[in-house]
């Protein structure tokens, strides 16, 4: 479906998107911080966002999800899903802006993973956006104590979103965008499951009230963020992604008292800089049609 693109709409819908993205690392936190496993908070977000759209979605009629190419759905749902475990780990264990900022990094892997797999060409704006990126990076990562190591699982979840991102870019080339958000949505319900054969919790009430806002905000983010995308040239309004750092740095000073240092905001500000030359720098024709779907699904 082609929308008539309208930026400031877009880019409307990309901040209250990340605001989305925002709130609902919050709701991680505060979940895990009530004794919920990763296992338990990934398959629910996975669930329950299954749940919600599930019916928007089957209003497309059972032939618009038949594909030849459900491997690569498949693959799609594993790498977005590490991104979850990973993504869903640091922010239990570190400040709520650096979760959300490592999760930012996939924009400068994205390049390098493009050129390998789908063959596209990489422009000079991309490839210098690389090496200012992981300077960032090591800003950020401060590798001076255990912190590094839980930020380097955060790097680790940027890492294979990237990968999950040029897969949906692989999938756009055959597939609508409403197959490839109903295939994620299934298989990393039916992946995420597996773990919970030992790491099953019976949530409390309080606990499922935060599962299901989990749920409700992930979904309304995924929705809105691929609205944005589709309203609107992704070069002009993805910088306005990098705002769920600023939302998440307000969410965990207000509560939880956490501050930041310089080597994080002068960090954040090269990984900020360095995707959006990232994005700019990309082939026109990389894009998808019909948006970027699901690439921001965790």
């Amino acid at each position: 479906m082609r929308y008539q693109q309208n930026v400031v709409q877009g880019a409307l819908l990309i901040l209250l998107s990340e605001l989305m993205f925002a709130s609902m690392g919050a709701t991680v936190k505060a979940a895990a911080a009530m004794g919920l496993s990763n296992e338990m908070l990934v398959f629910m977000r996975n669930l329950l966002g299954l749940f919600i759209i599930a019916p928007l979605l089957l209003r497309y009629g059972v032939r618009e999800f038949h594909t030849e190419v459900y491997r690569l759905h498949l693959l799609r749902a594993a790498l977005g899903l590490g991104a979850m475990y990973c993504f869903f780990y640091v922010l239990a264990e570190l400040a709520l802006a650096d979760a959300m900022l490592l999760k930012m990094t996939a924009p400068i892997f994205m390049p390098l993973i493009a050129l390998i797999w789908l063959r596209e060409r990489v422009s000079r704006l991309a490839v210098l956006a690389i090496p200012l990126g992981f300077v960032g990076v090591g800003l950020v990562l401060k590798p001076d104590g255990d912190l590094s190591w839980i930020a380097l699982i955060g790097l680790l979840g940027g890492l294979l979103a990237a990968m999950a991102k040029v897969t949906v870019r692989r999938l756009g080339r055959s597939e609508s965008s409403s197959r490839i958000v109903f295939y994620f949505a299934l298989n990393a319900s039916l992946l995420s499951a597996l773990p919970l054969l030992w790491a099953w919790q019976t949530p409390s009430p309080g606990e499922w009230g935060l599962l299901a806002l989990m749920g409700l905000l992930g979904t309304a983010g995924q929705l809105m963020l691929s609205r944005g995308y589709a309203v609107a040239p992704a070069a002009r309004v993805s910088p306005f992604t990098y705002f769920s750092v600023v939302f998440g740095a307000a969410f965990g000073y207000l509560f939880w008292g956490e501050t930041l240092d310089w080597l994080f905001v002068a960090g954040a500000m090269l990984i900020a800089v360095a995707g959006i030359m990232a994005v700019r720098g990309k082939p026109r024709k990389a894009a998808p049609p019909g948006g970027q779907t699901d690439a921001e699904a965790i």
